[in-house]
């Protein structure tokens, strides 16, 4: 089952916020592992609050020697790995790029952020080439507004797409919901209508994100096995 790293070299893009809204969202139907590699451990500080979901466990205290591990070691466990890595290009962002099935690249919409988010690609291709094996990503628009479409925001987009970056159709948009989880240590699903707005609103758009990340493993699953067809199809012949 899949491995699912975010990774993002410039802070404050919503990288651990994604990792942990996508996480929790599945959480609510399979058991998931978070490996929390972010220096500052955001996502094992949320989970002091008392609210962890049941279905979810939550690792931390990796390091480039014992991350390889770690992720095998929960891929045995649980159906979905989700790995919140630091922002440098270090040996521990490699190896766990190395090891995942899906890479996503959050990055807020300007070209200084976009330009931050080139770093994070550059990874992933060093990844491709040190294990010889296609390494699928797409870039995540974070804190974009759910009723604005400005055109700063559209440059970017279609300079990404031009360049033949993947680039995710949903965004995560800019909602007060994704900052309570963490200000309440709560999931979505345990905050207060009463303290903070349009919560349906903001489960709405994770599930979006869920279902298009969901369907790209699931295009990418079926080109790799289009590939071992064709592959034993010409062996054959």
């Amino acid at each position: 089952m899949p491995t699912i790293a975010f990774v993002s070299p410039k802070g404050g893009v919503g990288k651990t916020t994604s990792a942990f809204l996508f996480a929790t969202a599945i959480a609510e139907i399979y058991d998931v592992t978070v490996i929390d590699a972010d220096p500052n451990h955001p996502i094992q500080t949320w989970a002091t609050g008392g609210n962890t979901p049941s279905r979810l466990t939550i690792i931390s205290g990796v390091d480039e020697d014992t991350i390889i591990e770690r992720i095998e070691d929960a891929a045995a466990q649980t159906p979905f790995v989700i790995v919140d890595l630091e922002g440098t290009a270090s040996k521990t962002v490699i190896y766990a790029i190395s090891q995942a099935d899906f890479v996503v690249i959050p990055t807020q919409g300007s070209q200084l952020d976009a330009n931050e988010a080139s770093r994070a690609i550059r990874v992933v291709l060093q990844s491709e080439k040190m294990t010889g094996k296609p390494k699928p990503y797409a870039v995540l628009l974070t804190r974009t507004s759910a009723s604005i479409r400005t055109r700063g925001l559209a440059h970017i987009q279609n300079g990404l797409i031009d360049a033949g970056i993947p680039v995710l159709e949903t965004e995560l948009n800019e909602r007060d919901a994704f900052k309570a989880v963490f200000s309440f240590r709560q999931t979505l699903d345990g905050l207060n209508p009463a303290e903070v707005p349009n919560i349906d609103k903001a489960k709405i758009n994770v599930l979006k994100f869920v279902e298009e990340v969901f369907a790209r493993l699931a295009a990418e699953e079926g080109g790799r096995k289009e590939d071992q067809k064709s592959s034993a199809v010409a062996g054959a012949a």
